[in-house]
């Protein structure tokens, strides 16, 4: 059977083919999933009543995937908005942290985070965000760059080279580091591109791999690897029912 991959939501007020606001994930997100083996399952977030059950909704599913979106409200933070910052929507936001504690607070349970979901996974962890990137050598928004991994990683391996080319499309990103969290990929204006976490098992990066993991082995790789772990925990699982999850994202470099 194909690992069931709960894909967070995100909120939608409109869209084209719906009369009212609507639940969403990236279609590319689940073709990757998909093609990695995966059963990708959008995680809806409901109200604040459903948010306090993300951990018992979760307990069904044998992976995550925390997707890119808007940003956070800033004072999740204790930072006042930039004016270049997004509206924030703090139901959306209460979700994806919600999500991303329980990956934290369960080292069984494998997760990839993508670019909001790596800030969401930094300011969980009592980290800051710079609110907003300034275009300089290298462009973040919407566009193509190289990012460098650490050798000696879980990521390096995975990428089969120290640089990759990456598709970007954000604005903030990680300034100082929370807890726990070990970065392990770096833009060339030093830009933290990719981490991990000490303890849980989860892999987050700043860029948008869905973007090019059709035509791009190395992007595929991160959610083969999130599938991979997740069978590996389900199998766990079902071997030693009721116990704890035993399997964790190893941190290395």
């Amino acid at each position: 059977m194909r690992p069931l991959i709960g894909v967070a939501a995100r909120r939608a007020t409109k869209s084209s083919v719906l009369r009212f606001s609507g639940s969403i994930a990236a279609e590319a997100v689940c073709d990757a999933v998909l093609r990695a083996g995966g059963e990708p399952v959008i995680v809806h977030g409901g109200d604040r009543a459903a948010v306090a059950e993300i951990p018992a909704r979760l307990a069904r599913f044998d992976g995550v995937c925390l997707p890119g979106g808007g940003d956070l409200n800033p004072a999740r933070y204790s930072q006042a908005p930039d004016a270049r910052s997004e509206a924030p929507d703090d139901l959306q936001d209460e979700f994806d942290l919600a999500v991303i504690r329980t990956v934290l607070s369960h080292p069984g349970l494998p997760a990839l985070a993508i670019c909001r979901g790596l800030q969401v996974l930094n300011v969980a962890c009592g980290g800051t965000l710079r609110q907003h990137v300034e275009g300089s050598a290298v462009e973040h928004l919407g566009t193509l760059h190289e990012v460098t991994i650490a050798r000696g990683t879980r990521l390096r391996q995975l990428a089969g080279a120290d640089t990759i080319t990456v598709s970007s499309y954000h604005h903030q990103a990680i300034d100082r580091l929370g807890a726990g969290l070990h970065a392990i990929a770096c833009a060339p204006d030093g830009c933290v591109e990719a981490v991990e976490h000490s303890a849980a098992g989860v892999l987050a990066v700043q860029w948008h791999p869905e973007d090019q993991a059709a035509t791009h082995p190395y992007d595929q790789a991160l959610f083969d690897d999130l599938v991979a772990r997740a069978h590996e925990s389900a199998v766990r699982s079902r071997l030693n029912p009721g116990g704890p999850l035993p399997y964790a994202y190893p941190a290395t470099g």
